[in-house]
């Protein structure tokens, strides 16, 4: 049997069982008629991909759309992206494990490369950046009237404002996309190259978020990387936290800090830290979501010999606290926390 022939058996029998698949690689969705329904491939909250279950109408089960970004594929696809593969060697491994199969044999390196699916993702990484291009600074704008509601004024050049930027509805959405004011923020490696463009879209009667169905999506490619704001000091300690409005209220409250948001518990746990970074304070929600995430993070890093703390919101979020306690005493209540965990900072 060929090897196009074997990954499109493994596809058809993924498809079989796509509502278990779904419950094991995308636990944070729901089920929604015939779709499982969930964030993004990376499986965090929300409902802009929607995956069939059973075929219907002459469309095959297994078969999903990323409404936010405009992916589509099979479960052999969105395996792939789920896991961050760097092979179809890997992904295919994976399929077999989950249909209770033997790993299949290695393909030929000149498969690998031709299965290896580069463009998709680069196309969508150069729409991110062009996206945060055409944007422009938030000061006096509907972002900077959404911030400041959550208590925010940690800001910065991370962050961008646009007032008409393309929005599809939802699945069901056969016309032509809209156009919304949102809130972008740049999503970089490493190096400071930018990867992809977090759009938080806005209400401009209400300035709060829209009312549509995930007004928070992603475009490109967030696989480790962050949204990062830099305190403007030369700092060896970094904090590290999940949604952009969580990590931004911590930066309002210790504003000497270097921050990186990395948008989902999900990603939190996948995130690579810079390499001059000799501590990291890991900055999570109060739930097992985000202590699990919070875990697998700081399992990667000990093992990169880097030390680690652990800051935990006492309501839901940091934006709950800096909302409910104000900035001041979120400012002394993480510095406790820090402080009992072996770093003092002088108090101003």
């Amino acid at each position: 049997m060929s090897t196009r022939r074997s990954i499109a058996d493994l596809s058809a029998d993924l498809a079989d069982r796509a509502e278990s698949f779904c419950r094991q690689y995308f636990p944070e969705g729901c089920k929604q008629g015939n779709y499982w329904q969930v964030g993004d491939t990376s499986g965090s909250k929300g409902q802009s991909l929607a995956i069939r279950l059973h075929a219907q109408g002459g469309r095959k089960a297994g078969f999903w759309t990323d409404y936010a970004t405009g992916q589509y594929g099979d479960l052999i696809d969105l395996l792939q992206e789920r896991l961050g593969s760097v092979t179809l060697k890997e992904t295919l491994r994976e399929a077999r494990s989950f249909l209770g199969e033997a790993p299949c044999p290695a393909l030929p390196r000149e498969t690998q490369r031709a299965e290896r699916p580069d463009a998709a993702p680069s196309k969508r990484i150069a729409q991110a950046r062009k996206l945060f291009a055409a944007g422009k600074p938030v000061f006096g704008t509907l972002a900077a009237t959404y911030l400041q509601g959550r208590g925010i004024t940690q800001l910065g050049p991370a962050l961008r404002y646009h007032p008409r930027v393309f929005l599809w509805q939802g699945e069901d959405d056969s016309d032509l996309p809209q156009k919304a004011p949102a809130l972008l923020a740049k999503i970089t490696d490493n190096r400071g190259q930018i990867t992809g463009c977090a759009r938080v879209y806005l209400d401009p009667s209400t300035g709060g978020l829209a009312a549509i169905e995930s007004p928070k999506r992603i475009l490109g490619q967030l696989h480790g990387h962050a949204i990062r704001f830099w305190s403007g000091t030369s700092r060896n300690d970094l904090i590290v936290g999940e949604g952009l409005e969580n990590t931004l209220s911590v930066g309002t409250a210790l504003p000497e800090f270097d921050l990186a948001s990395c948008l989902t518990a999900t990603h939190l746990g996948l995130f690579i830290p810079p390499p001059r970074i000799k501590r990291i304070w890991i900055a999570r929600d109060n739930d097992e979501v985000g202590r699990s995430a919070s875990k697998r993070l700081r399992n990667q890093l000990e093992s990169q010999g880097i030390t680690c703390g652990e800051l935990v919101s006492h309501l839901g979020d940091f934006n709950d606290d800096l909302r409910a306690f104000g900035k001041d005493v979120l400012r002394r209540s993480l510095l406790e926390a820090m402080k009992e965990q072996g770093l003092e900072i002088e108090d101003g």
